[in-house]
């Protein structure tokens, strides 16, 4: 049995990851930090707290989906107490993504802007076509989601973009988020990303690729976080296992560690 402590459990990812890790029968949740419960003093069960640090255990596996502040510290606290972590907060500075990394020096860690295993295959077929498309067709990537989303755009959004970059040996100045006003056209090799929000969106995310007069688009659509909660706990199942290191889900999901 594998023994989960959930960290931003309150929040949406967080009842979510909960629900799917009910059902199975290899994980249990045994611990619950989440400082926005315990300040409404709503979880005076043993099992919640405002802090990771009363529940997390040698050999627990954390899986923190909270804010960049919170994925920072937790990540310390890891290290620190030996447990794997799994980390899926998005907006993360340079520093917050710094002491990520530096804990995979002590403990298995698996990183991932969304854990969708939808999302892991967009990747896969954005690769593909960008290995045989011409580098002249223009690059949009769409990004939606509900209305309390905090950053703008999407992790997901940025990690598509940054995966473009690459493979087209550009920079970040090539990304361009939004567009207003008038201007001399399209600079060639930019990136562009748009953000949507409103309801209750879960994730949308479409890649537009288009050249002279034909377009093609990539998109995946999450319906539900229960996606997304799956491969979480396929994450969890994979860092429970693993040697320390840095991993993605893509790891996760071809088993490579």
């Amino acid at each position: 049995m594998i023994e989960l402590v959930l960290v931003g459990a309150a929040g949406r990812m967080g009842r979510a990851i909960e629900a799917v890790a009910a059902a199975s029968d290899d994980v249990r949740v045994h611990g619950r930090a989440d400082l926005a419960v315990m300040a409404g003093g709503a979880a005076a069960e043993e099992n919640w707290s405002e802090s990771a640090e009363i529940l997390v255990r040698p050999g627990d596996v954390v899986i923190e989906f909270s804010s960049p502040a919170g994925a920072r510290q937790i990540a310390g606290l890891c290290a620190e107490r030996g447990a794997p972590l799994v980390s899926g907060t998005t907006g993360l500075s340079d520093v917050d993504e710094a002491a990520v990394r530096a804990a995979s020096a002590r403990v298995p860690v698996v990183r991932a802007a969304n854990f969708s295993v939808g999302v892991a295959v967009l990747h896969r077929a954005l690769e593909a076509a960008l290995a045989v498309l011409p580098a002249d067709w223009d690059v949009e990537i769409i990004e939606r989601h509900h209305r309390h989303k905090a950053d703008s755009p999407s992790g997901t959004a940025l990690a598509l973009a940054q995966r473009i970059a690459k493979r087209r040996g550009v920079d970040d100045r090539a990304l361009r988020a939004g567009r207003s006003g008038r201007s001399s056209g399209r600079p060639a090799g930019e990136i562009g990303m748009h953000s949507v929000r409103g309801g209750s969106l879960v994730g949308d995310h479409t890649v537009l690729l288009a050249g002279e007069g034909e377009w093609i688009e990539l998109r995946h659509v999450a319906q539900d976080r229960s996606a997304l909660a799956r491969g979480a706990l396929a994450a969890a199942r994979f860092v429970a296992h693993a040697s320390p290191g840095f991993y993605t889900l893509e790891d996760v999901l071809t088993g490579r560690r």
